[in-house]
């Protein structure tokens, strides 16, 4: 099946010379939640500004649904619903007339029971007759959504959903989220939160300097980088690490009151056993065992330090 979104040797410089995107190339299918992993100013925003026909590309090319966004812009942006991360709303407007309007602007043709089925989808529906201003700021972004939502579109943009949200309405939103899924609503989502990545998507790109350093299935992702750490609670605290752990790779820990030991979670033996013989051996005693499962974060962080690393070393 042939992608949702095709994108390929996609870049963007502007007037002063700034490249924000980087010969990005990415196929997004249908059904799936990608989340666009990045810092900001990574490039997320531009990208989905360029899919959307809010920004034009200096090279490259994006079809969406089987049709170029440069020759046939109308027919794609039928298909494509944004929710952008600044809020954009008519705050004296009533809930239900302002979505039923975001319909029409797209040439629909008035349908009260689609508008009354993404207001219940997203919880809105008993709001229908507020004003906007009278609303929370998580149901102002819901209003947003429902807007995306009103011509029936087959790809959603969210752009930073959460942003500026607390942790309670983060959550409420990856609820709404699921909810999108599961109608067959292909999502991308663009976040520097890694837990909403990790919690979300079916897969995870990573942007950083205008380049996509890689795409992958977050499981997948997870398993091939992921890593584990023992830490062993020392009875009494040490100074030094014995030679015969540190040839092994333990670390010392916070106040020498804890040994580190990193390893493979994939790997057919952990080197775990040895390293308690060690540990015997060297006259010290343990109070607990702990591991700590490797996070996407800790992977985005290995991912942005090799990109530095090998920009270093072409600049040598």
């Amino acid at each position: 099946m042939a992608p949702i979104i095709k994108i390929e040797g996609l870049e963007k410089t502007y007037d002063n010379g700034f490249q924000a995107l980087k010969g990005v190339d990415l196929d997004i299918h249908e059904g799936e939640v990608l989340a666009l992993l990045g810092p900001n100013g990574a490039g997320k925003t531009t990208l989905i500004s360029i899919i959307c026909g809010l920004a034009r590309a200096t090279a490259g090319k994006v079809t969406v649904g089987g049709h170029d966004i440069a020759h046939d812009f109308r027919e794609a942006r039928k298909l494509i619903g944004l929710v952008p991360q600044e809020m954009s709303i008519e705050i004296f407007e009533k809930v239900e007339p302002n979505v039923r309007h975001s319909r029409g602007l797209f040439g629909k043709p008035r349908n009260d029971a689609y508008i009354e089925q993404i207001l219940k989808q997203l919880t809105l529906w008993d709001k229908k007759d507020n004003r906007i201003r009278e609303l929370s700021g998580g149901m102002k972004r819901r209003v947003m959504i429902a807007k995306a939502l009103s011509h029936e579109p087959r790809i959603l943009f969210l752009d930073e959903p959460t942003a500026g949200v607390d942790v309670e309405l983060r959550k409420e939103m990856w609820e709404v989220m699921s909810e999108l899924k599961k109608s067959g609503v292909t999502i991308i989502l663009t976040t520097h939160y890694i837990e909403e990545a990790e919690a979300m998507a079916d897969r995870v790109g990573v942007i950083s300097k205008g380049e996509l350093l890689l795409v992958e299935e977050t499981k997948t992702l997870m398993k091939s980088f992921g890593k584990k750490e023992l830490h062993i609670d020392l009875e009494s605290a040490t100074d030094t690490v014995p030679p015969a752990l540190a040839a092994r790779g333990v670390e010392l820990g916070p106040n020498g009151e804890s040994l580190i030991y990193s390893y493979d979670t994939s790997a057919k033996q952990t080197g775990i056993t040895d390293i308690l013989s060690e540990l015997r051996q060297a006259g010290l005693r343990l109070n607990d065992l702990s591991t700590r499962q490797s996070s996407l974060e800790d992977i985005f962080v290995d991912l942005v330090h090799e990109q530095k690393q090998d920009e270093q070393g072409d600049a040598a």
